[in-house]
Parts: C-alpha cells; structure tokens; sequence
C-alpha cells in the first residue's frame, strides 16, 4: 500500500517508522504571499488529514512525472522535492489529476480522491522526509 492516512502520529509510529513524505492541506489564507506558503515555519507537520507515503522511492518512480511543478522554499520550480517543502497551488490540482488520469500510476484512485479534497483548501504541500 504506497498511500497511507493516520488518526494520530501515534499511530503511524506504530508502522516502525516516523519517515513518511506527507501530502498536506494548505490552510493558509489564499491572500498569503508565496514566500509565506513555503516557508518552513508556517507549516505543521503530522496533520490528520494527510495523506503519507513511506515508500519514498515507489512514490518517485510511479509520481516524479506527475508532480513536476512543485514550488520550493528558495521559489523555484521542479519535480518533487522528497527531503523538502513543495507547494501546489490550487490552478494544479486539476492538470495533477489529468495527469495522473493520462499515466494511471499505483494506487491513482486514492491519491485523486485526496486532490479532490484539495480543492477546498488553498493548495497542498508535499513535505518531504
């Protein structure tokens, strides 16, 4: 199972690891400047609703093509970054999930479900380990 959620970190304690790249809802308000939605100060971890990912190199081969716009915290823009902080705004989610529609990588259904979710937020992140 590449795509895992947790009701407390407890729990995914529980799973022998605490390294998980995290895709989490952004809920800063969408007036937020850029350089406040990357920086690693405004982000909290480990949140509820997130969707984790243990296997880091499985994510990589199955998604690197999917996620390739990515906002780091220095401002540029790439492929996932999995040991940092990666923004998407909410103008990606729909070319992310025809992305994935078109390149139908493991597990496709679980992570559009989330991005759906997304919609309702001001964009999502992708916190690496």
């Amino acid at each position: 199972m590449l795509f895992h959620t947790f009701n407390s970190q407890m729990e995914s304690e529980k799973c022998g690891s605490s390294a998980f790249l995290e895709l989490q809802f952004c809920k800063l308000p969408a007036r937020s400047d850029l350089e406040t939605l990357v920086a690693v100060e405004y982000i909290i971890p480990w949140q509820n609703d997130s969707l984790y990912i243990h296997d880091a190199r499985l994510f990589d081969r199955e998604y690197r093509s999917v996620f390739d716009c990515g906002i780091y915290s220095n401002l540029k823009v790439g492929t996932v970054d999995l040991w940092g902080i990666n923004y998407y705004p909410p103008s990606s989610i729909d070319v992310l999930i025809q992305k994935t529609d078109a390149k139908k990588p493991l597990e496709c259904e679980t992570l559009k479900a989330w991005l759906n979710q997304a919609k309702a937020y001001n964009g999502f992140y992708i916190l690496g380990m």
